[in-house]
């Protein structure tokens, strides 16, 4: 029998190419490629090409190349510890291969951070981290590893003229940034990155070209001239840039944080001062590195996750393997069940028995927490899977690339009802206190929030219906919107406030119910990472990529309070968490400058009256040049 012919034409390997450049964000490339190779009257142009699907393929062919080399069983061969290279041939040898640095001319090349694979031992496993790696660029979940360009070599002489200028700290370094970036918010970074001057489309990855240089070198300041710096605790445990932290919810000492090296950090931090107290918090001692964290080259941590009990800590990693760690740092399980892609979502059910993770790979995993095991995986989406929310005990949601969200439950196979209505990737969905309304943010600019209170008479009635119906949709970004947060803050008579940030590089205020934009806070230069509430619901916190923590009132729509990170070239705020419980009140950061900041709250002028009196900050507290 003739075996049928291997047939690979042009236009198939334009398209893997064009596809690749678009996973990696390489968006000029992919367009000159359309038009010079009129991919548009490919019969293969509409087909669709899994993300990563050039890289798996080139993948394989590594594995037929060991195959090729490796076919005859002699000792050499058997033994052979070198590694496969596309662009190098394999010689066989028995000694382990010296690790090669980068030539000094690469150092500055953003595309050597995408450029390489290497394999060794087992080229199938490495393989599958590294293709997951590669086509991750468009999920916008954490960023890849960069080189900095040069660094500015007039940093001090830019300090001291400003030190020596009389504006206000918050408006001198906003135009030192300004002078140093083009004018205009730069809207071309899609995740965690500082602002830097990238013409064409937009990218959800953290980027710095060779080109960047360093904004004005400006220490960690509050963004006013009265308070003292001490309100805020630089805690310096991580050598790469931290991505993610969580306050512990029962034991409010804990403090989790993670970073890019795949390293978990959890701090004792000491009790805060009482609130009249002349003092201010000490540093706490040497944290707690958490066992068997990932140490693959990009173990970039996406996700952490306290149960309600406080006992267990789930982490979510770019090396596919979910952890769940004992507050002590202990291993309680681990599993690689997303052996095709990073995880970027670990919750817990609202009970602490169901622990729900969703992955590149496009499917949910749901993990029976007391036995240690995976209960379901569920396959609905057809794209990868961006972020998972808990309804109630029992019943969650999954919003993915494909623009759909799912709900399911855990005693059911499939999913019971699938929402549609974004036009882009859907980014987080967070639902509201009561558990009745599921807020969802997307690519799309746009903000859906979905009636799920009869979710499950809909599911009984009519199982798998696709429905199209919401509520409200939230328009006035014009660029994706990156996250949604929901108001505890709920006087009787009034209707909820849901907050959203965007890439845009504002944070926008919301009635839930009519749909209405009550208020647009503009005083970020980059794109915005993070927003929260406060637990009370008073204050809302922002974070950016500017280096900028703004606090606002969410009545009065007022900027009540703001810090700086530090100027250079890492200076971005990439998770905002807050902890109120009795006399306990901060706010902990996740800071692009490889550190941890945590801020007492109760030490700050601003905000002292208003939580003392629980009313709105008085006019007089307003910061220096500060805009509504």
């Amino acid at each position: 029998m003739i075996a049928a012919p291997i047939i690979i034409t042009a236009d198939e390997i334009n398209c893997l190419i064009y596809s690749y450049f678009q996973d990696a964000g390489f968006n000029h490339s992919a367009f000159a490629l359309r038009n010079e190779g009129r991919l548009q009257n490919s019969p293969y142009f509409q087909k669709h090409i899994p993300r990563g699907e050039l890289v798996d393929l080139l993948s394989k062919a590594l594995l037929y190349l060991e195959v090729e080399s490796h076919w005859r069983a002699d000792s050499l061969t058997t033994n052979c510890k070198a590694g496969f290279s596309l662009l190098e041939p394999h010689v066989c040898s028995l000694e382990e291969p010296a690790e090669k640095l980068p030539p000094a001319s690469d150092a500055q090349m953003e595309i050597g951070d995408l450029g390489s694979i290497s394999m060794s031992g087992v080229p199938s496993s490495i393989s599958t981290i590294t293709a997951t790696q590669m086509y991750a660029t468009s999920q916008g979940k954490v960023p890849l590893p960069t080189r900095n360009g040069p660094q500015s070599t007039t940093g001090k002489t830019r300090e001291s003229a400003i030190s020596k200028d009389s504006t206000p700290l918050h408006e001198q370094v906003l135009k030192a940034q300004n002078q140093s970036l083009v004018p205009g918010l730069d809207v071309n970074v899609k995740r965690k990155t500082s602002p830097v001057p990238i013409d064409g489309h937009v990218e959800k990855r953290a980027r710095h070209m060779s080109t960047d240089m360093d904004v004005d070198a400006v220490s960690e300041s509050p963004g006013d001239q009265t308070t003292d710096p001490r309100v805020v605790l630089l805690l310096s445990g991580h050598k790469t840039e931290v991505f993610v932290c969580s306050f512990n919810p029962k034991m409010h000492n804990l403090l989790a944080s993670g970073s890019k090296d795949g390293v978990v950090n959890v701090w004792d931090l000491p009790d805060t001062p009482p609130l009249n107290s002349p003092e201010f918090a000490e540093a706490p001692g040497e944290p707690v590195a958490l066992e068997n964290v990932s140490k693959v080259t990009q173990g970039d941590l996406t996700s952490l996750d306290w149960n309600p009990e406080g006992t267990l800590l789930a982490i979510g990693s770019y090396d596919s393997i979910l952890r769940v760690c004992t507050n002590k740092g202990a291993i309680y399980f681990s599993h690689p069940q997303h052996q095709k892609g990073p995880i970027f979502a670990a919750r817990f059910s609202k009970n602490g028995a169901w622990l729900v993770t969703a992955s590149l790979d496009g499917t949910t995993c749901l993990w029976d927490v007391k036995e240690k095991r995976l209960h379901k995986q569920y396959r609905c989406h057809k794209d990868c899977c961006l972020d998972v929310e808990w309804l109630n005990d029992d019943t969650f949601a999954s919003a993915g690339a494909d623009m759909r969200i799912f709900i399911m439950r855990v005693d059911e196979d499939e999913s019971i009802k699938t929402l549609n209505g974004h036009k882009d990737e859907i980014n987080q969905i967070r639902v509201n206190p009561s558990g009745t309304r599921l807020a969802s943010c997307s690519d799309d600019g746009t903000a859906y929030i979905w009636k799920v209170d009869n979710i499950s008479r809909a599911s009984e009635t009519i199982p798998g219906l696709s429905a199209s119906e919401h509520g409200v949709v939230l328009k006035g970004h014009n660029h994706s919107v990156s996250t949604v947060g929901w108001c505890i803050d709920h006087p009787a008579g009034t209707n909820e406030l849901i907050a959203t940030s965007s890439f845009d590089g504002t944070a926008r205020l919301w009635d839930s119910v009519t749909g209405e934009c009550l208020n647009v806070f503009r005083d970020h230069k980059g794109p915005l990472y993070s927003l929260t509430f406060s637990p009370d619901g008073k204050f809302i916190a922002t974070g950016s990529g500017d280096g900028w923590l703004h606090i606002y009132h969410t009545r009065s729509y007022e900027r009540v309070w703001s810090w700086f990170a530090g100027s250079g070239n890492k200076p971005g705020v990439f998770e905002i968490d807050w902890q109120q419980d009795e006399s306990v009140n901060r706010i902990a950061m996740a800071l692009e400058c490889r550190q941890v900041a945590v801020l007492d709250v109760n030490k700050l002028d601003f905000l002292r009256p208003a939580l003392q009196n629980g009313v709105g900050v008085r006019p007089t507290a307003r910061i220096e040049g500060a805009r509504v």
